[in-house]
């Protein structure tokens, strides 16, 4: 396997008038991981700040992306797992804003193996992730769109999400322009064949893309989900 073709599966696409860069992964050929702090707790906040934490590892980062929505302190609002360790509890709770327009989600990776699936349901299947993050609302839920979102909404914003197709391949995608969630859970599910798709986050969200060169910075960021390789021998 060549870095070239993990990254090859990066590209642009137009649906609806709006243009998004979408990556698809599999997860047999790339390790998908949540991500936080580093091993003395200090928390990345960039993507640099992981590709060099990787880098020390004999690890190469191939994408990243903000992965949840986060506190000031850039702590996360909801369920964190990293290498196994729980950093946050899962939060099943109504409140206010996109996290807890619910149902809200879980994406997850267990034995490599990774998972987008409604909290509750989650939450009620036990499940011991190596890796896990929260985030909400769900785009797509068994096949149905979000059942709060309308066709008309005037709600625009740059989003950014996660979903997992048939095959068990990850999509993670960021729109370039403003879309409303409607139009995104739609891209995820009708063109991009994925039943079950979250959220991530709006206005900051940003990528690491290693192929093109794509390195976002205006924003500082809480969790993030990564896709990394061993370093050659």
């Amino acid at each position: 396997m060549t870095y070239g073709t993990v990254l090859a599966n990066c590209g642009e696409i137009d649906e609806n008038g709006t243009r998004y860069t979408a990556c698809r992964f599999d997860p047999n050929a790339v390790a998908i991981r949540t991500n936080l702090a580093d091993p003395e707790g200090r928390i990345y906040g960039r993507f640099d700040s992981l590709r060099q934490q990787l880098w020390a590892e004999h690890r190469v980062l191939l994408f990243a992306m903000n992965g949840g929505m986060y506190h000031a302190d850039r702590s996360p609002v909801g369920l964190f797992v990293e290498y196994g360790r729980t950093i946050k509890s899962a939060v099943t709770g109504g409140g206010w804003g996109n996290f807890h327009l619910l149902p809200n989600g879980v994406f997850a990776v267990r034995d490599g193996r990774p998972i987008v699936m409604e909290t509750k349901a989650y939450m009620a299947q036990g499940i011991t992730a190596d890796f896990a993050t929260q985030s909400g609302p769900m785009l797509v839920i068994d096949g149905t769109l979000h059942p709060r979102f309308l066709a008309d909404s005037d709600s625009l914003k740059v989003r950014n999400g996660i979903g997992i197709d048939a095959k068990g391949q990850v999509h993670m995608v960021i729109s370039k322009g403003p879309v409303r969630f409607y139009d995104f859970a739609k891209l995820f599910r009708d063109r991009l064949g994925c039943a079950n798709a979250l959220y991530l986050d709006g206005t900051i969200s940003s990528a690491f893309i290693a192929d093109s060169n794509r390195r976002d910075r205006l924003f500082p960021v809480g969790p993030i989900i990564s896709v990394s390789v061993p370093l050659p021998n």
